[in-house]
């Protein structure tokens, strides 16, 4: 048996648990699982978690090594509005938004797509937005060791919205910067940049 062959085979065993968790789930909701409209739920619902936590199977490290070009260039390089949607680990519920990340080279670049895949690899597993952040800045420094790395995310928080204070409009806003972008003057340029003042 080859290797893909068993990891299909032990992705569909999870699948298998949970849906029997999820026929559970509905019937202690007070929900009959039986009933044609929810039939097949628990089986979309297994489907979907494991896609919406694909982001454990990858490693971002990897893939902005598979892209990493030696290149004499240290301006800034800045990837904006990297849209994405993640699961807040405290609900499960969904948290979406948009990431801008930038760095500078110190003798090495990566591919430009590969930042969005970074921030795709993080979102797609169970988050806080603060934890997230850090984790994009953390991939890039160790893959390039470049000359400063700033992320800034912006999101809306279902948890806030559909429950709880049910603040509609609000939006939370997180950033991590390291090495240049300790300087105002860098962060502000930065911040300009993306369209913010």
């Amino acid at each position: 048996m080859t290797q893909t062959e068993q990891l299909a085979i032990a992705e569909g065993e999870r699948i298998e648990k949970l849906k029997a968790l999820h026929h559970q789930a509905l019937a202690l909701i007070g929900e009959d699982p039986e009933r044609e409209g929810l039939l097949k739920t628990p089986e979309r619902v297994a489907k979907a978690m494991m896609d919406l936590t694909r982001g454990y199977k990858m490693d971002p490290l990897a893939v902005l090594n598979s892209a990493r070009f030696q290149e004499d260039y240290r301006h800034m390089v800045i990837v904006k509005d990297i849209q994405f949607y993640s699961l807040c680990e405290h609900h499960l519920l969904p948290f979406y938004g948009k990431a801008h990340v930038a760095y500078i080279p110190n003798g090495y670049i990566t591919g430009l797509s590969k930042i969005a895949r970074v921030v795709d690899i993080y979102s797609h597993r169970l988050q806080v937005q603060e934890r997230m952040t850090l984790q994009i800045k953390e991939c890039i420094e160790k893959a390039l060791s470049p000359l400063g790395v700033m992320v800034v995310v912006e999101a809306r928080h279902m948890c806030m919205q559909m429950r709880g204070v049910e603040k509609a409009d609000s939006i939370t806003t997180t950033s991590d910067f390291s090495g240049a972008f300790n300087q105002a003057k860098t962060r502000e340029e930065f911040l300009a940049l993306i369209g913010h003042k």
